[in-house]
């Protein structure tokens, strides 16, 4: 496996419920960068931005979006590639990840997991769907499935799906 420069990593707290996590930002920048280094993707140069928001946020994202009035975990929004005839210098956009704050702590103390595992599941998930991984059919939800454990393990976090069949 070739391994890549991570991206351009920028945290955006928009929202204050996540102030209470004051470690937040360095969870994100630290699992963006493991999920970098264990793909085959070109992340050199390149730019994504990562909003740490409230559910309002991502609800209103996820109604936009896909049609979808509720909030969720995490959203991917992988960015359009630019026409051939850009210039050599544009940044490279790998696209944006958005984080519900109050989801996010729900899901983890309703599974009984620390708070900076399911942050660090939920960046690593919502990257990997930036640069291409996707879970809609078996196969390639085992695939990244497989790719989230190995990536959190390098993290110290165990199996996020260890109790479960199937997060999608």
């Amino acid at each position: 496996m070739t391994r890549f420069i991570p991206p351009a990593t920028e945290v955006l707290i928009v929202a204050d419920c996540w102030q209470a996590e004051t470690e937040a930002e360095a969870i994100v920048l630290r699992a963006i960068e493991a999920a970098a280094l264990s793909v085959d993707a070109d992340t050199a140069d390149a730019e994504l931005a990562v909003m740490l928001t409230d559910d309002t946020g991502v609800q209103t994202l996820n109604a936009n979006w896909r049609g979808i009035d509720k909030p969720t975990n995490v959203l991917s929004f992988p960015a359009l590639q630019p026409a051939h005839d850009a210039p050599a210098d544009a940044p490279k956009m790998l696209g944006d990840i958005a984080i519900a704050y109050q989801t996010t702590r729900r899901e983890a103390d309703d599974e009984g997991k620390p708070f900076d595992h399911h942050l660090s599941h939920l960046a690593v998930h919502g990257f990997l769907h930036l640069v291409g991984y996707d879970h809609e059919k078996d196969g390639e939800a085992e695939a990244m499935e497989t790719l989230e454990r190995e990536i959190l393990a390098q993290l110290g976090v165990p199996d996020p799906y260890a109790d479960q069949d199937r997060v999608n």
